[in-house]
């Protein structure tokens, strides 16, 4: 019996090719699968039929933007999800859902061999074999640059070679991968870290220093959940495209960093993920207000140790599994609205309310109405600083620093 193979397929050179040359190397049927989580470009029917003239025996599209935004991207929302405290995980958090639906079609189709078209070099190699390994550690995977050397100049003669019709004329000067979430540009002149961006590798932001009028937008939330923009009723994928129209328009979301890639390199991206920045900054904020103090500092631990897991391509790990059921707990009284002025690059924060609040204007002001008991501080300060204060006397008794 034929094996089958099952290709994360983009429409792009290398996955095109990669269908008649992975029928080629192992003998095996391929079944190309592209999962729409919102990238945009070209029509997704177009691509699924570009799988089929080159060789795919079946080519399946599968519409997941809502099951992206609302299962993916949402968590990230509720964890504050900033790898290195700057970048929110847009790659990161599309492959854990494409291996499900990778997985999902080789049981449909009978396929014992996986295939994607990371190179060595990245982390999406491990995010998309950790995810398989947990989900389907019987399949096979095969990844052509990686465990073939295949290079874009072999790529392109193959292609040619094969009349694939695919446009292998046009060579962008970066590497980019978008989706809902936001958009990363690495490679090409960006690898020399003192180039500076130019404004044509953007796509998703407007330039921040051109003058236009503040955008001021109020966002609900619901225990984490965004569930309104400016009083009107969302969904959440409806939420991160609305603010990625509207913070992008104000340039918010650019980030050029050097982030610390998994595989031990450190690597230079470009990302724009105004959505995402936007959407972030007002649920730390709700949080600030509702999430009692003990609770919030642990949490921006938990935070930061779930965006490494997703990173590094631990979706489906057991630690990754009880932070959510953490996280999902301390959501609970997550409710209220924030009010952001969008300009400049920034999205600013001018305004919350919550009926969950834990501030108390009475306890809170200076003015007359103040209820706080300052008769008690005294003797909390004293009692607080009384651990301090021994061991001092005690280095001072013993001849220490």
């Amino acid at each position: 019996m034929t094996e089958r193979v099952v290709l994360a397929y983009s429409g792009g050179l290398d996955t095109s090719v990669a269908i008649p040359y992975l029928a080629e190397e192992t003998g095996a049927e391929v079944i190309a699968v592209a999962v729409d989580v919102g990238q945009g470009g070209e029509d997704l029917d177009a691509i699924r039929q570009r799988a089929l003239d080159c060789g795919a025996v079946e080519s399946e599209v599968v519409d997941a933007r809502d099951e992206f935004a609302a299962g993916y991207c949402l968590p990230a929302i509720r964890a504050n999800a900033l790898y290195m405290d700057r970048y929110p995980l847009v790659s990161a958090l599309s492959r854990p859902l494409i291996v499900k639906h990778l997985v999902a079609a080789a049981r449909k189709h009978g396929g014992t061999i996986v295939s994607h078209g990371c190179t060595g070099k990245g982390n999406d190699q491990v995010r998309f074999e950790v995810g398989l390994g947990a989900l389907a550690p019987d399949l096979r995977i095969v990844a052509p640059a990686r465990d073939f050397a295949w290079t874009r100049d072999k790529a392109i003669a193959f292609a040619e070679e094969k009349g694939l019709p695919i446009d292998v004329s046009a060579k962008s000067p970066y590497s980019v991968d978008q989706n809902l979430w936001g958009r990363a540009v690495e490679t090409g002149f960006l690898e020399d870290i003192w180039n500076a961006p130019v404004e044509d590798l953007y796509s998703y932001t407007c330039d921040p220093a051109q003058e236009r009028d503040a955008d001021e937008v109020v966002i609900t939330f619901d225990a984490g959940v965004p569930v309104a923009i400016d009083g009107e009723t969302v969904t959440p994928y409806q939420a991160i495209r609305e603010l990625n129209r509207r913070a992008g328009a104000q340039g918010v979301g650019r980030l050029d960093m050097v982030e610390d890639r998994l595989v031990g390199i450190k690597s230079r991206e470009v990302y724009e993920a105004p959505g995402a920045i936007a959407l972030i900054t007002a649920h730390q904020e709700l949080e600030a207000v509702t999430v009692e103090r003990d609770l919030a500092r642990f949490k921006r631990g938990v935070d930061q140790r779930w965006g490494e897991l997703v990173y590094d391509g631990l979706w489906f790990s057991p630690l990754k599994r009880a932070l959510d059921a953490f996280i999902d707990d301390a959501q609970q009284h997550v409710t209220g609205e924030v009010r952001l002025t969008l300009h400049g690059g920034r999205a600013t924060v001018t305004g919350r309310r919550s009926e969950a609040s834990l501030y108390d204007f009475g306890m809170a002001t200076y003015d007359t109405g103040d209820t706080f008991d300052q008769s008690l501080a005294k003797g909390f300060v004293r009692l607080w600083g009384l651990p301090s204060e021994m061991a001092a006397a005690r280095d001072a008794r013993l001849g220490g620093c």
